[in-house]
């Protein structure tokens, strides 16, 4: 399936406002928990999957999948703890704290692939590193003071933090197996994904707890908030530029802390709000001065003489 440009920009709206509601419906749900929450997203997500992969891309889907290349393995464990750090950090913690703390993934991901693959950082980036660390810095160190343990803030973040570094890993993994020729299709690898995170996580689930309301909202979050969006966002991001991805994907961030501010009175604290945005801002700049060093270099009007940095 192939989108015009517009198109394609819409449809990534669309994906982040889909993946915004984990926050929210989390914060509605009755009896379900911590791992038993993950257990059931994961689960109804590998049954959406099961079910739209055999339509789109077709049954060949599984014959393609490459069963015994590690990468993909790779890629699917990634998913799995991504999946399950993501929603057992929303039962410790507020959705702004995670949602500022996984978006720093884009530059983890550089500084991985820079020690892995070889792939040069532009000051630029560097920079933003920079800004971005102090933001993540303030967050974590604003919550020093609350004790390391069972529901608190600081553990929340420190789960959280572990889906920015299974991403950074996931995506060094399918760019160094790219660049060797290997193809690694995503989607099948988050079905992989899909389906670890619900074996890990079946054992802690139980005994299970969720009532029919639960199970309800955890299957709206399994299709429509993982499979379906998981799926546009391979078709969206083939018709857009790395940098317009990355800077549509920051609208996670506020329309997840605004579904949780309006549909769940969780109003950001002050460090969320400080320490967001010097992230985001850090992450905009970065990704807008790429995007127009690389228009200048390319002589498109309007954006002065090339002259950018080999790094970019």
């Amino acid at each position: 399936m192939k989108l015009t440009h517009g198109q394609a920009v819409l449809t990534m709206v669309a994906v982040t406002l889909m993946w915004s509601v984990a926050g929210v419906v989390t914060r509605h749900l009755q009896y379900a928990h911590s791992f038993e929450v993950t257990f059931w997203r994961s689960f109804f997500t590998t049954v959406s999957l099961l079910i739209i992969l055999p339509v789109w891309p077709g049954c060949g889907v599984f014959r393609a999948m490459r069963w015994a290349s590690p990468a993909f393995w790779i890629s699917g464990v990634c998913w799995s703890v991504m999946f399950t750090a993501y929603m057992v950090a929303l039962t410790l913690t507020s959705v702004g704290n995670v949602l500022v703390t996984m978006s720093v993934s884009p530059l983890l991901t550089a500084l991985l692939a820079r020690v892995v693959i070889g792939h040069p950082i532009a000051p630029r980036t560097w920079g933003a590193i920079v800004f971005a660390g102090l933001g993540m810095g303030y967050m974590f160190g604003s919550q020093v003071h609350v004790a390391f343990g069972p529901g608190s803030t600081l553990l929340g973040l420190a789960v959280a933090a572990c889906v920015p570094m299974a991403s950074a890993v996931n995506w060094t993994v399918v760019q160094r197996s790219q660049a060797q020729g290997e193809k690694i299709d995503l989607v099948p690898s988050v079905l992989v994904g899909a389906v670890l995170s619900s074996l890990l996580t079946l054992p802690l689930a139980v005994p299970f707890v969720a009532t029919s309301a639960d199970l309800r909202l955890l299957a709206f979050l399994g299709l429509f908030q993982l499979a379906i969006p998981c799926i546009l966002a391979v078709i969206g991001a083939n018709a857009l530029k790395a940098p317009e991805v990355a800077l549509l994907a920051l609208l996670e961030v506020i329309f997840g802390i605004l579904w949780a501010w309006l549909g769940a009175n969780e109003v950001p604290a002050r460090e969320v709000l400080m320490g967001g945005t010097l992230v985001i801002g850090a992450l905009a700049g970065n990704e807008l001065l790429g995007w127009r060093g690389r228009a200048r270099a390319a002589g498109v009007p309007g954006t002065g003489p090339a002259c950018t940095s080999s790094a970019e």
